[in-house]
């Protein structure tokens, strides 16, 4: 029986020839990287600019400048439990010597996260308010989030070389689905009633968006910002295997010495600034 079945898929292999699929993405990756290299170039550029900037602002002052600025922005948005969580997880990172790959990986997730919300937002915005827009987007970012993220990695070696910058484009293609998907379903969500007396006072799109539907869906939209955020974590140590600098690259080195310890530290420490980072942009109400 196995043997039949086995014969017949390969009948129908020789008369269904398999598609050349890989040669057309070769063919379509040559074809970018022969007539557009400026684009390439250019965006490399900005970014790079970008990030070294980021980085110089965040290492002005010794270390527990930039701590105390986190504690206290941790205070404000949340309570005293997160801002003391901050500075003794803040504190203990620097003890360990990762704050330098800690002020790295920090920049490479905010220049990603607003990049991201540059894109993300107004492409949920559209898909909120066309219904043709959303069936095409939704399965391009059933496609992003369901691509294993080290694919991500291929394209962008092949046209930003290695470094921080293909680091920062694989991460804004991996974790900028949330941010469109929530802004869409938050604006969506948006009790209709409240629509329908916006335009009964004469308010336009751009008014009814800016006005009604933006403020109310902003909880939503805050909430795919922070998953953002967390997936762009996620994609720290992936990225430190293309040269992209930071607590990754501790981790990566971590496994290729087989280094237990360092490991650890290197894990601990992004764990560190995984839970700073979504408590403060989950941004719980003062106790």
């Amino acid at each position: 029986m196995v043997l039949e079945m086995g014969m017949k898929m390969n009948n129908l292999a020789t008369i269904i020839p398999k598609l050349p699929l890989a040669d057309w993405i070769e063919a379509f990756v040559d074809f970018l990287t022969k007539y557009f290299p400026f684009v390439f170039n250019s965006i490399s550029k900005v970014i790079e600019v970008i990030t070294e900037n980021l980085v110089k602002v965040l290492s002005i002052g010794p270390p527990y400048v930039l701590i105390i600025l986190i504690v206290l922005l941790a205070w404000y948005v949340v309570n005293w439990r997160l801002a003391l969580f901050s500075l003794i997880g803040l504190g203990l990172i620097e003890n360990l010597g990762y704050w330098p790959e800690t002020i790295n990986t920090l920049s490479l997730i905010v220049i990603s996260v607003i990049f991201s919300i540059i894109i993300g937002v107004p492409i949920g915005i559209w898909m909120s308010q066309k219904g043709v827009v959303q069936s095409v987007i939704t399965p391009i970012l059933d496609f992003m989030q369901t691509m294993p993220a080290f694919v991500y990695l291929i394209p962008a070696v092949v046209f930003f070389g290695l470094g921080m910058v293909p680091g920062v484009i694989a991460t804004i293609v991996f974790s900028m689905p949330p941010t469109v998907r929530l802004t869409n379903l938050g604006i969506r969500q948006v009790d209709e009633e409240l629509v329908e007396a916006s335009n009964a006072f004469g308010a336009t799109t751009g008014q009814r968006l800016t006005k009604v539907q933006i403020p109310l869906a902003m909880p939503t939209i805050m909430a795919g910002v922070n998953q953002t955020i967390m997936l762009s974590l996620s994609m720290v140590v992936i990225a430190s295997l293309v040269g992209a600098p930071g607590l990754g690259t501790i981790v990566y080195r971590a496994i290729t010495q087989v280094d237990i310890g360092m490991g650890f530290e290197g894990g601990l420490a992004l764990v560190i600034l995984a839970m700073v980072l979504d408590r403060i942009t989950q941004g719980r109400s003062k106790e």
